[in-house]
């Protein structure tokens, strides 16, 4: 018969094993980048206008959009504001950053933003390794990838 405290190290164990360790109920990581920002205005205008995301929340000093099928989201926040620590208050200076989205018809949504007269900045591609895409700019400077993943 196994003694009280073998028992008890045993749970002990597999509670531990439950909180630090992988298992099969882990919830997955989400990231929601975010940019500091002034130009709320504008980053509402373009991703809700040229890209179709859709807003989860919004306030004066925030801005907490998502992609259209709700997978993926991405903040604006007004530099400075009180209500955040000084991590979060400069601005995004417009450089070293760029975004990825992966759609399904990167043809389709090439001819629809050049209808649109949206900016091309890199027109479309196909890479040696069969990714095809084009890249657009946001209102903060960010480069934004559009692309077709070659099939695995």
């Amino acid at each position: 018969m196994m003694s009280l405290t073998k028992y008890l190290i045993l749970i002990m164990l597999a509670f531990a094993s439950n909180i630090y360790g992988q298992t099969k109920n882990e919830k997955a990581m989400k990231l929601n980048a975010g940019i500091v920002t002034e130009k709320l205005a504008e980053s509402k205008k373009f991703y809700t206008e040229v890209l179709g995301f859709g807003i989860t929340f919004e306030n004066e000093f925030y801005l907490l959009l998502h992609t259209p099928s709700k997978s993926a989201e991405i903040s604006f926040l007004l530099p400075n504001h009180p209500s955040q620590q000084v991590l979060f208050q400069k601005p995004f200076k417009g450089e070293g950053m760029y975004l990825t989205i992966e759609v399904d018809d990167v043809d389709a949504l090439y001819q629809s933003l050049k209808k649109k007269g949206i900016s091309i900045k890199i027109e479309m591609r196909n890479e040696p390794w069969g990714d095809r895409h084009f890249a657009i700019q946001d209102p903060n400077g960010i480069g934004i990838d559009l692309v077709k993943y070659a099939p695995q």
